[in-house]
């Protein structure tokens, strides 16, 4: 038997006694396997199970810290290293084979109220990217837009909670602190406005326990009247007359999931080269070779929709976002602004971004090999890093054409129009400009 396989063994043997409780003979065998071991593979096993079966916390930490040098994403390992920090709480773990039910009923909600330091009047937002604006006295209250986003959340710790997984399906109900009314929120909305008294309010998600907060935002660069131009411009574009009298753009926030993959993807690929023969030497013969590489991935803002409803038509519109203007999340960003909460868990979106990180990487390997096609590729070693929750402005309207409502989406940063029309334009121009013209003329 070779030192290898007699590691191995010795792993089996160490894992077996910690998962019956026999730690001390678990330690010693596990001693064995690390001091035998040549993978790195045995070697990270090996101090994992190591952590499960030492009781000092430093020790513990050390066997940890170990075993993420040798698998630095090692899953299990990263998990309990994030509960020894205190990122994770031992009573917010979840089985994922036994994810709990939702809750029935109403969820009582915690929400923050913006009202003016001077008159006492509603502060909404303005679509100028900067500042709060009172409705009344318009008083500004400019915002901090300076600081970046965050880079992004471990998703090793929100994967072991429920936050990771589950996504809001109650209705909430609000104490409004303006007028002491209460009123529901349906469950898709974090944001709203007090139906008596018309205080803002946004929904405060960072005690909502199972959901993830947002963590980023890009905030409305201009008004409902720009957004009607870019309407109306879009509109006449594609020769589109609409059927009958058009609502006026309606501004929102969208949910979208951004991750950031790494890892490896592990490729088999045959490569041609050409020797001089050993009998002739004016003759080159051909010989394949068959290599196996694992080829780095590093796959960053894999961006999308983290709500259903208007996601086949939100996809179009992602890409003409400029994501490095993410501001962090503030909720006076908000204020006076509907806002859409998250019902595509973390954990099923992170699937799809998996999957859209590994398309990439076969469509660029071969351009990496130098035009050597492979013939399989892995994608085991790939995984997903980071992931941030960010909210996307977006104004929106139905154009009836063709018979029927077609959902319109204006890019509330840049003007970008995307829709669920066909592609092929109508001959008939116009009508849109009459149906918005009161809007537009000053």
């Amino acid at each position: 038997m070779s030192s290898a396989e007699y590691a191995k063994d010795l792993l089996r043997s160490g894992i077996i006694d910690a998962k019956t409780g026999n730690k001390e003979s678990a330690r010693r065998y596990l001693d064995r396997a690390i001091y035998m071991a040549e993978s790195h593979d045995v070697l990270a096993e090996a101090w994992f199970w190591m952590s499960e079966v030492v009781g000092v916390p430093a020790e513990k930490r050390k066997a940890l810290e170990n075993c993420l040098s040798h698998d630095v994403y090692h899953t299990r390992a990263r998990r309990s290293l994030a509960i020894l920090d205190g990122k994770i709480k031992v009573d917010e773990i979840i089985d994922p084979d036994k994810l709990p039910a939702a809750p029935e009923g109403l969820r009582e909600a915690q929400a923050d109220r913006f009202i003016c330091p001077k008159c006492g009047g509603r502060m909404s937002f303005a679509p100028d990217g900067s500042s709060l604006v009172c409705d009344y006295c318009l008083r500004q209250n400019p915002l901090g837009v300076d600081d970046k986003a965050d880079p992004g959340n471990d998703f090793i710790t929100a994967m072991a909670t429920m936050k990771g997984h589950g996504k809001p399906l109650q209705e909430q109900i609000f104490h409004c602190n303006g007028c002491g009314a209460e009123f529901i929120l349906p469950p898709e909305q974090i944001s709203a406005t007090c139906a008596y008294c018309s205080s803002p309010h946004v929904v405060n998600l960072e005690n909502a326990r199972g959901l993830v907060a947002p963590d980023a935002i890009l905030p409305h660069a201009f008004n409902q009247k720009k957004a009607a131009r870019a309407l109306i411009d879009w509109v006449e574009g594609n020769g589109i007359k609409p059927e009958k009298k058009v609502e006026l753009p309606r501004g929102i926030y969208l949910p979208v999931w951004v991750f950031d993959i790494g890892g490896f993807a592990n490729y088999t690929a045959e490569i041609v080269v050409y020797e001089d023969s050993e009998f002739n030497n004016n003759r080159r013969e051909r010989k394949v070779t068959r290599v196996n590489e694992d080829y780095p991935v590093m796959v960053s803002g894999v961006t999308l929709p983290a709500s259903r409803k208007l996601s086949a038509v939100f996809m179009k519109l992602i890409p003409a976002f400029e994501l490095s203007a993410l501001e962090n999340y503030d909720p006076r960003y908000l204020s006076g602004w509907l806002a859409e909460v998250y019902d595509v868990p973390m954990a099923e979106a992170s699937l799809d971004a998996r999957s859209v990180a590994f398309k990439e990487v076969k469509k660029r390997l071969p351009h990496s090999l130098g035009g050597v096609e492979p013939i399989s590729i892995s994608s085991a070693g790939m995984m997903v890093e980071s992931f941030k929750l960010a909210l996307l402005p977006v104004w929106m309207t139905e154009l009836p054409f063709d018979g029927r409502q077609h959902l319109v989406l204006i890019n509330g940063q840049s003007g970008v129009v995307a829709s669920d029309l066909p592609s092929e334009k109508d001959e008939e121009r116009g009508g849109l400009f009459d149906f918005l013209a009161d809007l537009l003329n000053d």
